[in-house]
């Protein structure tokens, strides 16, 4: 008999913004690969206590970690000797998470599987710093986008990025978020848009700095930006200063801070 295979998020960091379909998952899974952003005290609190736990994250620049391949082969593998396994995700399972490739691995072996959505990171790392992804008079739009420099945008898309409206969420763009800044720059006619960058959302440890596009550069050169970030680009992040509702003055180390090191 085939197991069944769960992909799940596991939410920003937050171990109380877990849905409770995941919870009751967590509690009769046999195999769990998470990915290294989820929070471990959500294992450790919901976890069956007999599971098997698979550290089998990927990370980028990191040539050691799991390879989607690989984890794709461990997923199968074990679903295959009859395992229920859970796939868990940090944030929303479908947010640039190669979730595709999971499922294309999934159908081509003819294995059950369920999806649990999970709150993403842009809406975590939004809400837990006082920034509306949109609002009347700031933004009526809201795109996600990934960058890094190797990213092949066409100066169009550029051009139309940077006199949109829009907010701009960029997730994976912490080292190279002036950069990203200086590619805005060359198109926009707003140089001092404002910038947050917010480190380890939704956390004890939560971090926000603000900027501008034209200011990124001489505030966030010398900076080490802990991972998971996260960039919001937009009017909205004026609004911090004034909606900003947590306490992001904690600088001590913690489990979650190694963990995603």
């Amino acid at each position: 008999m085939k197991g069944k295979i769960i992909l799940a998020g596991a939410g920003p960091g937050d171990v109380e913004l877990i849905t409770l379909k995941l919870q009751r998952r967590l509690a009769s899974a046999d195999v769990i690969l998470t990915d290294r952003l989820v929070n471990p005290d959500i294992i450790s609190q919901f976890a069956n206590p007999t599971a098997e736990i698979i550290l089998s994250g990927k990370q980028g620049y990191n040539d050691a970690s799991y390879t989607q391949e690989e984890i794709n082969e461990l997923m199968i593998k074990h679903a295959l000797d009859g395992k229920n396994v859970l796939r868990l995700k940090g944030g929303d399972v479908a947010f640039f998470s190669n979730v595709l490739d999971e499922l294309i691995a999934i159908e081509q072996n003819e294995i059950e599987f369920e999806i649990i959505p999970g709150i993403t990171a842009a809406s975590g790392a939004s809400a837990y710093s006082g920034i509306p992804l949109t609002g009347r008079g700031y933004a009526q739009g809201v795109r996600f986008l990934t960058y890094n420099p190797n990213m092949n945008y066409t100066q169009e898309g550029w051009k139309q990025l940077a006199t949109s409206n829009d907010t701009l969420v960029f997730y994976m763009a912490v080292k190279n978020v002036c950069g990203l800044a200086e590619i805005l720059l060359r198109y926009t006619k707003k140089p001092n848009t404002p910038m947050a960058l917010i480190e380890q959302a939704t956390t004890a440890h939560q971090k926000i700095h603000t900027t501008t596009l034209q200011q990124c550069e001489q505030d966030f050169k010398d900076k080490q930006f802990s991972s998971p970030s996260l960039v919001i680009i937009g009017d909205v992040v004026e609004l911090h200063q004034r909606f900003n509702w947590v306490n992001t003055e904690v600088e001590t180390g913690s489990v979650f801070r190694e963990l995603v090191k």
